[in-house]
């Protein structure tokens, strides 16, 4: 089973985070939603109060194969500040292992040096904290083992990109029956 962390942040965009922790779950993987505060009690952008599973320093990212940044504002840039988010993202890019952002996030990536010649989207206007990559306007970009993502209307296909990325075709296909999804 593959396991993926979910980073939360105060003011991180709920949907964008909760969309892939869902999609996840739902193809098999184990999330844990990892506070980088120390509590787990996390509020979105928009006043949601969330339940983190575990905090940043107690987690043993050694056994993880994926790493998600949700955007949201001020959540972005507390991910961005974060001594710890930012070693083991770089780590994990470093090693081949998948890391995920989306909307102002992939933000985060450039700042850390992760998009350097990598294909990379975000949220219209971040364009130019996506430092060394090159810049797209699709709503997900694939590129090796980062994936990036627009925005909160684009995070069911950010999910299922990631999805995609460990499973086969037909798991991503039974996700999308059992959620309507086109």
């Amino acid at each position: 089973m593959k396991k993926a962390s979910v980073f939360l942040a105060p003011g991180f965009e709920e949907l964008e985070g909760l969309t892939v922790v869902d999609l996840l779950r739902r193809a098999g993987v184990e999330v844990t939603m990892v506070s980088i505060e120390e509590t787990r009690s996390i509020t979105g952008s928009h006043g949601i109060t969330v339940e983190a599973d575990r905090l940043f320093g107690e987690m043993d990212y050694a056994d993880q194969d994926l790493l998600v940044l949700p955007g949201g504002m001020p959540g972005t840039l507390y991910l961005g500040e974060h001594e710890g988010v930012n070693r083991i993202i770089r780590k994990f890019a470093e090693a081949g292992k998948l890391v995920a952002a989306i909307c102002a996030a992939p933000s985060v990536l450039g700042a850390a040096g992760i998009l350097e010649g990598k294909k990379a989207v975000c949220h219209t206007g971040f364009e130019e904290k996506l430092v060394g990559a090159k810049v797209s306007f699709d709503n997900v970009m694939t590129d090796g083992n980062i994936i990036t993502s627009r925005g909160m209307g684009t995070a069911f296909d950010f999910g299922l990109a990631i999805v995609k990325y460990f499973a086969y075709d037909d798991v991503v296909e039974d996700v999308k029956t059992h959620m309507i999804y086109k």
